[in-house]
C-alpha cells in the first residue's frame, strides 16, 4: 500500500453500544383479512409456512436518573403464512399479520447540541414538538426473517367475560398503531373481533441492536477510491451476450456431499 498522503476529516457514525438476542417469541396472534378468517373459523388444523420480517420501528428515550443510557422500544410487523385445513386433504394458503414489542436498555452517550442539515426541497416547516430536543443517539435494528416454531388454533377469548384460554384478554392489536404502509401489504382489512377461532403462533428470532452517534474522526487518507472495474452491459442487439459470460450452475444440478472433514466413515 502507498504511503499515507494526508490526514483527512471525515464524518461518520460511531457504535456506543450494541447487543444481540436469540429469542424464542411464544403465543403471537396472527390477525388475517375477512376471507381468512372466514377459512379459520371452519379450519379442522393450520400449519405454518414461513415469515418474513415486514419491518421494524425503532424509537429511543432517555433513561430517567441514569445518564447516558437509553431505551430503545421496538415494535416488530410479520407476515405470517398459513396452510389452513378445512377438510383433511387440501388446505388453503392466507397470510396474515402479527406483532411483536420488544425494548433494550443500552448507552448512548451524551450530547446536548441540537443537529440541522440542509434540506434540498427548500421546505422550512418543521415538527414543533422536536425543537426543544437535543440530538438522541439513533437506534439500528437488524434482523432476520424468523423461524416459525409452532402454528396452533385455540377458541376465540370471551373478551367481555374474560373467561378465554388463550392468554390475552384485552390485548387486542390497535389498527391505529399499524402504519398503513404494512396494512397495505395485505389485500383487505384485518379482522379484529368476532371470530371464532384464533390462530396463534411462535417464533425463533435473531435480532442485534445498536445505538450510534454523527461523531468526525481523523484518519489516514491514501488516495480517491476509483472503481478500476468496467460496467457490463447487454444491448438489444445482443441480449445473449452478457449470459454467456455466466458460469454453468453446476451445483443445482449436482448438490455437493459432505466435505471430507465432515465425513466420519469412509469407504476404504
Amino acid at each position: 500500500m502507498e504511503n499515507c498522503s494526508e490526514a483527512v476529516c471525515i464524518q461518520t457514525e460511531q457504535i456506543y453500544d450494541s447487543c444481540r438476542d436469540k429469542e424464542c417469541v411464544e403465543n403471537l396472534r396472527v390477525y388475517l383479512s375477512g376471507p381468512g378468517q372466514s377459512l379459520v373459523d371452519r379450519a379442522v388444523n393450520v400449519k405454518s409456512r414461513g415469515a418474513e420480517l415486514i419491518w421494524v420501528f425503532p424509537t429511543v428515550e432517555a433513561v430517567p436518573f441514569n445518564q447516558g443510557f437509553y431505551t430503545v422500544d421496538m415494535k416488530f410487523f410479520f407476515k405470517i403464512t398459513l396452510d389452513v385445513y378445512t377438510n383433511v386433504c387440501t388446505p388453503t394458503r392466507v397470510c396474515g399479520l402479527a406483532t411483536y414489542d420488544k425494548k433494550v436498555v443500552l448507552f448512548g452517550s451524551e450530547g446536548s447540541s441540537k443537529v440541522f442539515t440542509s434540506n434540498s426541497t427548500g421546505e422550512c416547516d418543521f415538527d414543533p414538538s422536536e425543537w426543544q430536543r437535543t440530538a438522541l443517539p439513533k437506534a439500528v435494528v437488524s434482523a432476520i426473517d424468523p423461524m416459525v416454531l409452532s402454528a396452533k388454533l385455540v377458541e376465540a377469548c370471551d373478551v367481555a367475560s374474560c373467561s378465554c384460554n388463550c392468554g390475552d384478554c384485552g390485548c387486542e392489536v390497535d389498527m391505529a398503531n399499524v402504519p398503513k404502509s404494512v396494512q397495505r401489504i395485505f389485500d383487505d382489512a384485518l379482522v379484529l373481533s368476532g371470530e371464532q377461532q384464533r390462530v396463534y403462533v411462535s417464533l425463533g428470532l435473531f435480532s442485534i441492536v445498536k445505538l450510534t452517534r454523527d461523531v468526525q474522526l481523523l484518519i489516514p487518507a491514501y488516495d480517491f477510491c476509483i472503481p478500476d472495474k468496467e460496467c457490463q452491459t447487454t444491448t438489444e442487439s445482443n441480449p445473449c451476450e452478457l449470459f454467456e459470460k455466466l458460469n454453468f450452475p453446476v451445483d443445482e444440478f449436482f448438490p455437493p456431499t459432505r466435505s471430507d472433514g465432515d465425513s466420519d466413515n469412509c469407504c476404504k
